[in-house]
């Protein structure tokens, strides 16, 4: 896993990317912003050794190419600055770090900064597209150093275009949908044909580049050139919004500006994102923990709406902890709006429940490394978690993994008599006349059931259902449910973690239901039966004859398994070279890798498991397995570094693929990359 690292602070602290930094020499890959328009003009960062590392690898899926026919919700994420944890492209070590995960309550999604381009690092990117979710950067310009922006931007058509088309490349080559346009100055009337010419341009052609990709106008300078928000859609910002793909109001609007907005913008309504800052500082209804109270008006209007700087949860410590508060603010914008994603909406769909952070890491069960981290690009699909109730279903990061850092932790009180469902997944899958397979991976403990219902829709609007189930234990029966088919499994146990000595059972079951949709998944589980208990589990051992405990660590929907290419078919290329010897003679390695196939495509490839073996040069004991250093979502990762001590002759670098249905290539047919060092023996 990566070493400490930090990226410094918010409170005029230095950052990374300031002055001596060069951005062509190798370093840590990070995110960072374009901070003037000399850089921006002359494309230096695609020349950036950061630049391939920052491409998003999740492409928007075909179901989510156009916005949704209704109001949407756009999540403006501006959090201390911009660029934290979030900027170490290949993960951090801070398992606190800040992340979202309830991505099924939103449409879009903004990163903002006050830097003049802000760039989206690509952790938010690829978790965003995972769940249909544009992303955005921001052009902002501000202040007087802002105006002398402009004079430069808008100085001549010529210029505008330039300028429009140098944002429009960098959305393309690093993967994201758009921008936020803020142009929070005062402009003289003569430079506003320009700034028309620029939002035109800029909205053309990044429709052109990127088919659904989205311009944003912020409520700031007006079509007269002065400053200030007008806090609604009106005469005076319109003909920016005419030109581009929708405007952010301004959040200190008043229940008759929203109607006035909803007039304005006519049958283009659900473009008008109206603004609710989650700090307050003016917002209706005070935003914070009443954030919901402008969100239902705007629904009652089916308006657009801005939520801005959702961080505030983690920004001011709400308590109990931030896990926990999270999930109680976001709970309020989904009693407000509802769920506005499903998922699963094709094949294969799988998810490991992981945020990205954890305590520890996972790969197939087995535990990999066992220190601290973050990544959120490292976020599958999210489940719909419940929290509340006597059995409650929510990420636990105490607990063991299957994959990555958390699983789905179900655990709580229950009645010896009853048997519980907590939904996980509101899909919208079609089904063709392929055989469907389950697959999951689940860990109970001696006094717990677990099943799975899958809820399907036919053409004409009938319900069925299919219970999966162990066969070993006693039937689930479920009251609400009447099930049309039950897969009854065998239980084989899969001593999967050497380290955390847990152990996860995985159960699949196939079934071909043609022409259904697959609209909702389920957990379902009960106490077992005394007499059971007692016969199965004399030993048992239980805080509550009532309490309930099981995680589930991946589920997997699939027609086809992967199937990987031989080790032998990849190219694997060392770059950036770099020994040095440290103090005690120990020598330390540095270098870029990067790897393809040497024919196909890699698009049915979603990670990459880095890992690294020391062999030494005259045999004795080696590692007893390589040690694990990250994972890449593009095809390439740095080392910096690494400690390689005396006596080790050869330095193997494993790079595992994985796939879009969850599963990894076996570790001793992945591909290598071998080094010795100087001067060693052999």
């Amino acid at each position: 896993m990566p070493p400490p690292q930090s990226i410094g602070g918010s409170n005029g602290d230095s950052r990374p990317w300031d002055p001596p930094f060069n951005p062509t020499q190798p370093s840590i890959p990070i995110s960072y912003p374009i901070t003037t328009l000399e850089a921006l003009a002359s494309d230096s960062y695609h020349n950036s050794f950061h630049y391939p590392f920052n491409r998003s690898s999740v492409p928007l899926p075909p179901s989510a190419a156009a916005l949704p026919p209704r109001r949407r919700i756009l999540v403006c994420h501006d959090m201390m600055g911009g660029y934290l944890d979030d900027a170490l492209v290949q993960g951090g070590d801070n398992s606190d770090a800040y992340a979202i995960w309830h991505w099924y309550l939103m449409d879009v999604f903004v990163y903002f900064s006050h830097y003049l381009v802000t760039l989206p690092p690509p952790c938010w990117t690829n978790a965003a597209h995972t769940h249909g979710v544009r992303v955005l950067g921001t052009f902002i310009t501000e202040g007087e150093d802002g105006s002398k922006i402009c004079d430069t931007l808008l100085s001549t058509k010529e210029s505008a275009r330039m300028y429009a088309e140098r944002l429009t490349e960098l959305a393309t080559h690093l993967g994201f949908d758009g921008w936020l346009v803020n142009m929070e100055v005062t402009l003289d009337r003569t430079q506003i044909d320009n700034l028309k010419e620029f939002v035109d341009h800029l909205s053309r052609t990044m429709h052109f580049q990127i088919p659904g990709s989205l311009v944003i106008w912020y409520d700031a300078v007006t079509i007269d050139g002065s400053g200030g928000s007008q806090n609604k859609l009106n005469q005076k910002n319109k003909p920016f919004f005419d030109l581009c793909d929708g405007i952010l109001v301004n959040y200190l609007w008043e229940e008759p500006d929203v109607e006035d907005s909803a007039s304005v913008a006519g049958e283009r309504k659900f473009d008008v994102y109206m603004g609710i800052d989650v700090f307050g500082r003016g917002t209706f209804g005070g935003g914070q923990w009443n954030t919901n109270a402008a969100l239902d008006v705007l629904k009652t209007h089916d308006i657009s709406a801005t939520i801005f700087a959702p961080g505030w949860v983690y920004e001011t410590n709400q308590g109990p902890d931030f896990e926990t508060a999270q999930n109680r603010w976001w709970g309020l914008v989904e009693q407000s709006w509802g769920i506005l994603r499903n998922y699963p909406k094709v094949l294969p769909f799988y998810s490991n429940f992981d945020q990205g952070r954890g305590l520890q890491f996972s790969i197939e069960g087995l535990q990999v490394a066992n220190n601290h981290w973050n990544n959120i690009s490292s976020q599958g699909f999210q489940p719909l978690l419940s929290v509340g109730s006597a059995v409650e279903a929510y990420i636990d990061f105490e607990d063991a993994s299957y994959f990555g850092g958390g699983s789905l932790t179900v655990k709580g009180s229950v009645e010896d008599a009853s048997v519980f469902s907590i939904k996980i997944f509101s899909g919208q899958l079609l089904l063709d006349d392929k055989a469907v397979q389950v697959k999951c991976f689940v860990r109970l403990d001696d006094n717990s059931l677990f099943g799975e219902i899958l809820v399907l829709v036919s053409e004409t609007n009938k319900k069925s259902y299919i219970l999966i189930e162990d066969d070993s234990q006693p039937p689930l029966t479920v009251a609400s449910f009447e099930f049309d088919k039950i897969i009854k499994l065998p239980q084989i146990s899969k001593k999967a973690d050497v380290l955390a000595d847990s152990t996860w059972t995985p159960f699949a079951g196939t079934f071909t239901m043609t022409g259904y949709t697959l609209t909702d998944i389920y957990i379902v589980g009960a106490l077992k039966d005394a007499a059971v208990e007692m016969e199965q589990s004399p030993t048992r051992k239980s805080d509550s004859p009532s309490s309930y405990h099981a995680s589930l660590g991946q589920i997997r929907i699939f027609n086809t398994p992967m199937s990987y290419p031989l080790a032998d078919a990849w190219h694997i290329d060392p770059s950036y070279t770099s020994w040095t010897t440290d103090l005690d003679g120990n020598r330390i390695l540095s270098l870029k890798i990067t790897w393809k196939l040497n024919e196909g495509d890699m698009t049915s490839f979603t990670r990459y498991n880095i890992h690294v073996e020391k062999l030494l040069t005259h045999g004795g004991n080696n590692e007893a397995r390589p040690s694990f250093l990250g994972f890449a979502r593009v095809e390439l990762w740095y080392v910096l570094h690494l400690a390689i001590p005396s006596g080790v002759g050869l330095v193997r670098f494993i790079v595992q693929p994985c796939g879009v249905d969850g599963s990894c290539q076996e570790l001793d047919k992945s591909p290598t990359l071998e080094l010795r060092p100087p001067h060693s023996e052999g």
